[in-house]
């Protein structure tokens, strides 16, 4: 069993969390505007229900471990096991067709089930850790700031006993200039940490030239996207997709933002803690 824990000495800070809510992927994309954003649609009634029974067992394992020290500590607001299966698991699994539809698209269609994958500011492990157990072929990347999720993280993936993941504790903005996560992993991922321009920046500079970064939004985030295009781009990278996908949002529908890194990262990103919340790009 795989589990690092990575404790880098700088200050440590909260990555909040938010999940979209994707469904299997039938690609029909239409232009939100020329040249620039497609919109893809991706539909499924259950993706848990494509697991099998071990995979599902780890999960029912997973939730049972994260509704008990939910007593403990403020994990999810969530508290049944059912409205953590619809609103946590099945939003994390539906994750996965953007993500391998997009990687073999554009990136590698010979690897798209052998990737690296840091999920940033994973809190609960939403969606990494459920990524890692549905497609045991990627090596998973957990990176929280705060010490007691840390600790749960390592729990859970030592009890569930999954392989391929590690836990690394501390802040994207730190953790994006040491070497050995700087511009190493295929692709990147967050639950609506913070609004994109400041997103990007956590995510980018992790992200190899030629991979992917995985952005959770809400239902409709068009203007928010046209607003951080400059931000990504600075940060070598473009927006690739729009994945509006159903979901049991108020809105009934989240969508996934899929950015294509194209070039190296300049060096002075990501920029000191705190920086890009209060100066986005």
């Amino acid at each position: 069993m795989l589990v690092s824990r990575c404790v880098v000495p700088f200050s440590l800070g909260t990555f909040i969390k938010h999940l979209p809510i994707l469904k299997r992927t039938t690609f029909c994309p239409y232009r939100i505007r020329p040249k620039t954003i497609t919109t893809t649609r991706t539909l499924c009634s259950s993706y848990f229900e494509t697991l099998d029974s071990h995979q599902k067992e780890q999960i029912h394992l997973y939730v049972d471990t994260l509704l008990e020290w939910n007593q403990r500590m403020n994990l999810t607001a969530v508290k049944e096991v059912n409205e953590v299966m619809e609103r946590h698991i099945e939003d994390s699994l539906a994750i996965i067709p953007p993500i391998r539809n997009s990687y073999f698209s554009h990136c590698s269609p010979s690897s798209s089930n052998n990737l690296s994958l840091v999920d940033v500011g994973s809190g609960a492990g939403l969606p990494g850790l459920v990524l890692a157990i549905a497609c045991p072929g990627w090596e998973v990347t957990l990176m929280e700031s705060m010490n007691k999720r840390c600790l749960f993280l390592e729990h859970v993936v030592s009890h569930i006993g999954l392989s391929n993941v590690q836990v690394v504790r501390g802040r994207a903005e730190n953790l994006g200039q040491v070497l050995c996560f700087r511009e190493k992993f295929d692709v990147a991922v967050a639950r609506a940490v913070a609004e994109m321009r400041v997103l990007a920046e956590y995510c980018l500079p992790l992200v190899c030239v030629g991979g992917l970064f995985v952005a959770a939004k809400g239902h409709d985030p068009e203007v928010e996207v046209r607003n951080a295009e400059k931000a990504i781009q600075i940060l070598g990278a473009s927006v690739l997709q729009l994945c509006p996908v159903e979901s049991h949002s108020p809105y009934g529908q989240r969508t996934a933002i899929v950015c294509l890194k194209t070039s190296p990262t300049l060096r002075k990103y990501p920029r000191d803690p705190g920086t890009p919340e209060k100066t986005p790009l």
